[in-house]
């Protein structure tokens, strides 16, 4: 596996007999009542497990660091760690003691009370003010907790908070887990060079939220197919009438800046064709219409079915395809058909590196059972992002940081 010159694995650390600080991403949906809140998805929580098993069985002393929501610095008991303990310690069939706080005396104690092989988890990281601000003395609290720092928080790693890098330049040893490991190999590979055709499928609401990365994208893909919500604003800048549809108006003239681009530099872009249409999302008289005949009081839902033969086609004849955003309002069954269509696609096209990343598309495989088998399901959405786009992300920087 290859990481980035000067970032260790969790394997090559000092961790026996350490106490080693362990940053999680065990930020899981909550179901239920305030007083019985159930795991909805613990996809998140049976990601890090290889490496806590791998620093158990090493004999670390180890300090698990997450957040939960969005507490925005203050306590809120319903985002508390407490069920996330429960089920982690489910999964490694051992205790995981969890800190009444993210630190503080409680926190010092129960992390000073840990022998070989004890796993810690600090309460939720978020209810801390510092957490979010990167304050350094919150950072210098979490660092003194720990000989070591390992980062497999990779859906945090575009955050510069105190956890993710504020504390890393006071730890003597760093590293990445297994998960951060893996996210890193694999992105790195769609920056290099890479198999052709490369496509990259597009989706989501907004085209203000994916313009940075679809400007990124035409300098390395081949390809890019678009869908979602943000179709219907390029769809609306070729001038098309979308009826009641969700369109960025004020994004028509970027819209047509990146069509302009993007065939200067000779990549693809495929749009709908047809659509799904609706009244209204709980409308039961959903149906598919060329996208030149979208009545004036519907609106479009998901890509239809001649388009999504032709993204399928697409998605099986490239040799590396990235995935990011859903196709339409895949929520809701009856406009989930584009969506699952891609997650199939990409499924099945066994010679290419397929890169799902993050967010609604991974869920989408998993709601299509296909998850295992596509080559990467990222672990973070913004994060995956800005890595493709070669940004630099300061939980990874503070990893190869002197």
């Amino acid at each position: 596996m290859a990481l980035p010159h000067g970032i260790v694995h969790v394997e090559e650390l000092p961790v026996e007999g350490k106490r080693v600080f362990v940053r999680v991403d065990l930020n899981v949906p909550l179901t239920g009542s305030a007083k019985d809140r159930q795991i909805g998805d613990d996809s998140r929580i049976v990601a890090v497990l290889p490496t806590i098993r791998h620093l158990v069985e090493r004999g670390a002393r180890i300090v698990l660091g997450s957040h939960l929501g969005r507490p925005d610095g203050q306590v809120k008991p319903e985002l508390s760690l407490e069920p996330v303990a429960a089920r982690l310690a489910e999964l490694l069939g051992s205790e995981v003691i969890l800190a009444d706080e993210p630190a503080g005396d409680g926190a010092r104690k129960v992390v000073g009370d840990l022998r070989d092989g004890q796993i810690a988890l600090l309460e939720n990281l978020r209810f801390h003010p510092g957490e979010e601000a990167n304050d350094t003395d919150f950072a210098r609290q979490l660092a003194s907790y720990c000989d070591t720092y390992v980062n497999d928080a990779f859906g945090t790693a575009h955050r510069a908070h105190a956890s993710t890098a504020g504390m890393v330049r006071h730890v003597g040893h760093k590293g990445a887990g297994f998960v951060m490991a893996k996210e890193i190999d694999v992105l790195s590979r769609l920056l290099g060079d890479v198999d052709r055709p490369y496509l990259a499928v597009v989706g989501g609401a907004k085209v203000s939220d994916k313009i940075e990365v679809l400007d990124a994208l035409l300098d390395r893909v081949n390809a890019i197919a678009i869908g979602g919500a943000m179709a219907n604003t390029f769809l609306t800048a070729q001038g098309k009438q979308l009826g009641k549809s969700r369109v960025e108006t004020d994004k028509l003239a970027m819209a047509r800046n990146f069509l302009r681009k993007a065939s200067e530099k000779n990549v693809a872009v495929h749009l709908p064709t047809d659509v799904v249409i609706a009244s209204g999302l709980d409308a039961e008289d959903a149906r598919a219409v060329s996208i030149d005949a979208v009545p004036a009081d519907q609106m479009a839902l998901d890509i239809g079915p001649v388009t999504i033969e032709t993204y399928r086609t697409t998605v099986t004849r490239a040799r590396t395809v990235f995935w990011n955003g859903p196709m339409g309002v895949f929520e809701k069954p009856r406009f989930a058909a584009g969506t699952i269509a891609v997650a199939c696609a990409m499924a099945d096209n066994r010679l290419a590196l397929t890169v799902v990343g993050g967010g609604d598309s991974a869920a989408a495989v998993v709601q299509a059972g296909v998850a295992d088998r596509v080559t990467h399901v990222s672990t973070g959405g913004g994060a995956s992002l800005e890595f493709i786009q070669g940004l630099e992300l300061p939980g990874i920087a503070a990893l190869a940081s002197r």
